[in-house]
């Protein structure tokens, strides 16, 4: 029996003091990003092109529209703004900075509110990275930024027998049984200083992507920064470099470079819900 009071398990609710975080977290993110050269877009809620985001589809709550395609709900605004921007409002604004608030949704009826930036024909990580940490800075958090990228397991497994779902997985210890020194090193590298202890050891393929994420870091300037070399997103779309904002367990925003057809853009996306139960829990204390 379902009573009258009842809300699905997966979705949100905010009031009171909770409504007034979540409002106050979207504020702060929208001053940044508007003086960051950011304009806002609120796209639609129904999408067809959610497979081209989420790597398993069961993920995907389904709908058809009146001519009975299928559609879905929303559940990753990424691609779906650099469709309407690219394909929809290219001839009506040159504009390439965009951000967005608003919830996505998981199969059965999980609701995860967002506040995401993207960077529509740019490559450069850092022009939208310091944004998301000016964000962290103004809400008076120090979580720990973990940069990653994409095309180091990508190479991997073109060289050895090994899959993405076991870098998805972190499965260390196939890896480790490949007995290979230069790649025992990169699966304890952590430090950007480390960085130069095997830059001269790995493949000039790996020694470039690594090269990457040390001009990241010193671009950014971010001292509570760890590096991953050997991690793998779950999403579709990012294809070289990648961060990850942590606090303890909790994963606080992601972001990274992707291509979509021909268009080389980076972004991120914050995760609201996170963010207001650890504001909550610091007024607690």
């Amino acid at each position: 029996m379902i009573f009258e009071h009842e809300i699905p398990d997966g979705s949100k609710l905010y009031f009171a003091e909770s409504a007034k975080k979540k409002r106050y977290i979207e504020k702060v993110a929208s001053d940044i990003l508007y003086a960051d050269g950011f304009d806002e877009i609120v796209t639609p809620l129904f999408s067809y092109h959610q497979h081209l985001s989420i790597s398993d589809e069961r993920e995907l709550v389904r709908v058809n529209d009146k001519q009975n395609h299928k559609m879905t709900l929303r559940a990753d605004s990424t691609i779906d703004v650099v469709h309407i921007i690219d394909k929809r409002l290219g001839r009506n604004t040159s504009h390439k900075k965009w951000f967005y608030i608003q919830p996505v949704f998981r199969y059965p009826s999980i609701e995860k509110y967002q506040v995401g930036a993207e960077f529509l024909g740019e490559s450069s990580l850092s022009r939208v990275m310091s944004s998301a940490i000016k964000i962290f800075q103004k809400l008076e958090l120090k979580p720990l930024v973990q940069i990653s990228n994409m095309r180091i397991p990508m190479i991997l497994c073109e060289m050895y027998d090994l899959e993405l779902d076991d870098f998805r997985h972190i499965n260390i210890e196939k890896i480790l049984k490949l007995n290979v020194d230069w790649l025992n090193k990169l699966v304890y590298l952590q430090y950007v200083e480390q960085i130069d202890e095997v830059i001269d050891l790995v493949p000039q393929m790996i020694k470039t992507e690594l090269l990457k994420m040390k001009e990241l870091c010193s671009e950014l300037a971010c001292d509570n920064t760890v590096l991953s070399p050997l991690y793998y997103a779950t999403m579709l779309y990012y294809d070289e470099l990648y961060f990850r904002v942590i606090e303890k367990n909790e994963i606080y925003a992601r972001g990274g470079r992707y291509k979509n057809d021909e268009l080389t853009s980076v972004g991120f996306a914050i995760y609201t819900d996170t963010l207001i139960e650890t504001l909550s829990k610091e007024d607690i204390k």
